[in-house]
């Protein structure tokens, strides 16, 4: 299925996944927020460990799903047990935010994990790391490129509009290698 084409630096009208640095430009042109916790699209929100903390927050909001793109005892500790005492479902990502580190094996699982939030009636998902700039971003970022087909730029310009991101050099290339594969 052709993906739509609304980077500007496309030849003929075709879309073409911009460089590295053309994608850090984007991010540093964003009208976003930085709080603990913000909706960057309907029923999906990206937050910090403080927002995954915060469970009578999180039931006032009406939380069904968790994303913790943290987890592990070196990380965000919450988890399964973190959570018995709600209704919220819970998934552990045990990602760490280096360049070095390939979270590209986990982009369809936490896609997948999303979509079965949006796919409940009423289901919202928080999405999380230690800050809420990184890792979250990055599975949100793969979500919106695998489930709601948007390219890199689309999904960059999605959720920057609600809230500043910052995956790491490492992340960014390996959703650049999404965007192509998506693409192509």
């Amino acid at each position: 299925m052709p993906r739509s084409s609304s980077y500007l630096g496309c030849a003929e009208g075709k879309y073409q996944t911009p460089s590295a640095s053309e994608l850090q430009r984007l991010l540093w042109l964003k009208p976003g927020t930085s709080s603990r916790m913000d909706e960057v699209r309907p029923g999906i929100y990206i937050g910090d460990m403080y927002a995954a903390k915060d469970k009578h927050m999180l039931q006032a909001l009406q939380i069904t799903h968790v994303l913790n793109a943290a987890h592990g005892k070196f990380n965000v500790n919450t988890g399964v047990s973190y959570y018995r005492d709600t209704n919220i479902k819970y998934h552990g990502v045990e990602a760490f935010d280096t360049p070095s580190f390939d979270i590209s094996p986990f982009f369809y699982s936490a896609a997948k994990f999303i979509k079965s939030a949006m796919s409940t009636p009423g289901g919202k998902v928080l999405v999380h790391c230690a800050m809420g700039l990184s890792r979250s971003s990055t599975l949100v970022l793969a979500y919106l490129m695998i489930y709601e087909d948007m390219t890199l730029v689309e999904a960059i310009k999605a959720v920057t509009e609600h809230r500043n991101i910052c995956p790491n050099s490492g992340f960014m290339e390996q959703l650049r290698v999404l965007d192509q594969k998506l693409i192509s």
